[in-house]
C-alpha cells in the first residue's frame, strides 16, 4: 500500500509539474530562439564553402583575441568539406598565426615556443584557464571548437505539444540548434529593458539565459567585418561565423550525408536485385 501511495504522489507531481510548466514559459524563463536556414539543414544540406571562408574570416578578425579552436587544425581548412581555402594560403596563415605553439621538451628538457604548422591545433591568445581569467576580470572565454554541439534551441512551446515538435525535427533531420542559438546570441545585444538593472561588467543580451553575459558585443549594427567584395553585415556576420562554428564542431557533416544517401541508394538496389532474383528463381515452382 506505501508503494502505491508513493507511486501515486509522484505521478501527482508530475502532472502538477507538466501543468505548470506552460506558466513558466509564459513568465519568461525559458527563451524562443527563432530557427534559421542552414545550406547544411536537413537530410541532403550542405555546407557552403564561401560562407565557411566568411565566417573564419570573423573568426579570425574578431573571435580569436580570445577564443582558441584547438580541436581544430590548420590542414582542416583546405581539406574538403571545409572552408577548401588554398593548401599554401593555409600553410601561410600558419606561419604568421599570432599566437604560437608550446612544444618540447628539447635536448636539454626545456619546452619551447614555435611557429603554428599545418598540423597544429589553431590556438588562441592564452596558456591556460587561470590566465584566460586573469585577462577578462575572472570570466574564461571558452573554446569554440564544439560550442555549436554544446550549445542548443529550448523548446518553449506548452507540454502537451512538444512530442509533436520532438517528431518535427526527427522527420526534418533538425540539428541545426547550435548554430541557431549563436546567430540569436551575435545577434541578440540590447539595451536592457525599462526596470532591468545589468551588473558592472556586464552586458544585456536577448538570447543568453539570465540576459546577462560577461563578453562584450564582438559585432554591431555599426562595428562589423566588411568582407572582400565590400558587402556585409551584423547579420550576415553572425549567419557565417554560426556557420562556421557549426563545421568546427562537425566537420564531417558533409561526407556522412553523402555517405549514408549513397548506402540508402546501396540498399534500394539490392533489395531490387534480390526481389528479382527470387522471383526467377521460384517463378516456376509450384505454390
Amino acid at each position: 500500500m506505501r508503494a502505491m501511495k508513493n507511486g501515486s504522489l509522484a505521478a501527482v507531481a508530475l502532472l502538477i509539474g507538466a501543468a505548470i510548466a506552460p506558466a513558466a514559459h509564459a513568465a519568461g524563463d525559458h527563451i524562443h530562439i527563432e530557427r534559421q536556414t542552414w545550406s547544411f539543414g536537413g537530410f541532403t544540406g550542405q555546407y557552403d564553402a564561401a560562407q565557411l571562408q566568411r565566417g573564419f574570416q570573423i573568426y579570425k578578425d574578431v573571435c580569436a583575441a580570445c577564443h582558441g579552436l584547438k580541436r581544430v587544425r590548420f590542414r582542416n581548412l583546405f581539406e574538403p568539406g571545409g572552408p577548401e581555402f588554398p593548401e599554401e594560403a593555409v600553410k601561410a596563415l600558419a606561419a604568421e598565426w599570432p599566437y604560437k605553439i608550446v612544444d618540447g621538451p628539447d635536448d636539454e628538457g626545456k619546452m619551447f615556443e614555435r611557429e603554428p604548422k599545418a598540423f597544429d591545433p589553431i590556438v588562441g591568445p592564452f596558456k591556460n584557464d587561470n590566465e584566460a581569467r586573469a585577462a577578462q576580470n575572472g570570466a574564461l572565454p571558452p573554446d569554440l571548437s564544439l560550442v555549436a554541439k554544446a550549445r542548443n534551441v529550448e523548446y518553449t512551446g506548452t507540454w502537451w505539444a512538444h512530442p509533436f515538435s520532438m517528431l518535427r525535427d526527427i522527420a526534418t533531420s533538425y540539428q541545426e540548434g547550435g548554430a541557431d542559438y549563436l546567430y540569436a546570441l551575435l545577434t541578440g545585444y540590447t539595451e536592457p529593458p525599462a526596470g532591468v538593472t545589468v551588473a558592472e561588467g556586464m552586458y544585456y543580451n536577448a538570447a543568453f539565459p539570465g540576459h546577462q553575459i560577461a563578453m562584450p558585443p564582438p559585432l554591431a549594427k555599426d562595428n562589423f567585418i566588411t568582407y572582400q567584395d565590400e558587402t556585409g553585415s551584423l547579420e550576415q556576420n553572425a549567419r557565417d561565423l554560426s556557420a562556421f562554428l557549426a563545421w568546427a564542431a562537425d566537420p564531417s557533416l558533409s561526407t556522412r550525408k553523402r555517405t549514408g544517401w549513397l548506402v540508402m541508394l546501396y540498399l534500394l538496389v539490392t533489395t531490387g536485385l534480390l526481389y528479382a532474383a527470387k522471383r526467377r528463381l521460384w517463378a516456376k515452382i509450384p505454390h
